[in-house]
């Protein structure tokens, strides 16, 4: 197949910068897919895998959000700096800097979902369909299924993880230890971790502002200013055709992904069988088939749009 071209650079975004990378060619008839990562704090590594959409005619935007990656860091902004308003802010920015704003896809994974959610009720006139992928609606729905999984982790897991938090030594090796047990089986079950995946990991260990702000110290510990966020009542106002996507053994349980497909308009509902909280990484052939499925059926793909074959 033949090769998309890729540019990479920064935009502007108030007194700061985000960084993009868009693979593809922007302008055409096709809409652009525009991958918003998940954290909050990560970056858009583990997500690169979407860029081979490009190859069937969509041109692919990744970024980094303030805070993380090749955007500015803004290392000593205190909790009040990073908000949801914040991302939502930074994405409208980012869709109209690279003037992709009269046709786009927006493509939202965990946080990533809850940021795309809310653009979408704002019913821009561009967007012409939406991904939500392993993403809760309400971080209190995550917070209780958190409780439900650890519950079910092998005995003394759950122990020590709580002890460690009780006493402030989630930093410790100990606790990564036993972190990953949870992790291995409800946020990425292909060992060892797929590269695109531990460099984000890497990435957001070094660089934890944002992640420990909002979030806090694990995926199942949320004591972060997210503990409470919800999109549940912006969910009505998305009018666009809508896809959810999640893995039988998502960290994401289906009631934390329940609301999206209750109160959606026109909305499909995808689970991968062998996947957890990343099925690209897990299942990527299934995945691409539903992804690139919904892509066709928001608009349908002109032959002469398929990227040629070189052999």
């Amino acid at each position: 197949m033949a090769v998309a071209p890729t540019t990479k650079g920064w935009v502007p975004f108030g007194e700061y910068r985000t960084w993009y990378r868009v693979t593809g060619v922007t302008g055409g008839a096709l809409p652009a897919v525009v991958v918003v990562h998940g954290g909050p704090g990560s970056t858009h590594d583990y997500l690169l895998g979407l860029s081979e959409l490009a190859r069937h005619g969509f041109p692919v935007v990744h970024y980094d959000q303030l805070g993380s990656g090749g955007s500015t860091r803004c290392p000593d902004e205190g909790a009040d700096f990073w908000t949801p308003e914040l991302f939502a802010d930074e994405l409208d920015n980012l869709v109209y800097r690279l003037g992709i704003e009269d046709n786009y896809v927006l493509y939202g994974q965990s946080w990533g979902g809850l940021v795309v959610a809310r653009h979408a009720a704002q019913r821009p006139d561009g967007l012409r369909g939406l991904v939500i992928a392993n993403s809760p609606a309400s971080y209190q729905l995550w917070r209780s299924e958190m409780d439900l999984l650890r519950a079910q982790l092998p005995p003394g897991v759950d122990e020590g993880l709580r002890a460690h938090e009780a006493a402030g030594t989630t930093g410790s090796q100990e606790y990564f230890d036993l972190m990953r047990v949870f992790y291995d089986r409800h946020v990425c079950r292909v060992l060892p971790w797929p590269a695109d995946y531990l460099a984000s990991f890497m990435e957001m260990a070094d660089n934890g502002t944002v992640y420990s702000v909002m979030n806090g110290p694990s995926e199942f510990t949320v004591t972060g200013t997210l503990k409470d966020y919800s999109v549940i009542d912006r969910l009505e106002d998305i009018e666009v055709p809508t896809l959810l996507i999640s893995g039988a053994h998502d960290e994401a349980t289906p009631a934390t992904v329940q609301p999206y497909f209750d109160r959606i308009h026109d909305v499909r509902w995808e689970i991968l069988p062998e996947s957890s909280h990343v099925p690209h990484l897990e299942e990527p052939e299934r995945f691409h088939e539903v992804l690139l499925g919904f892509l066709r059926d928001v608009h349908p793909i002109p032959a002469e749009s398929e990227v040629a074959s070189h052999g």
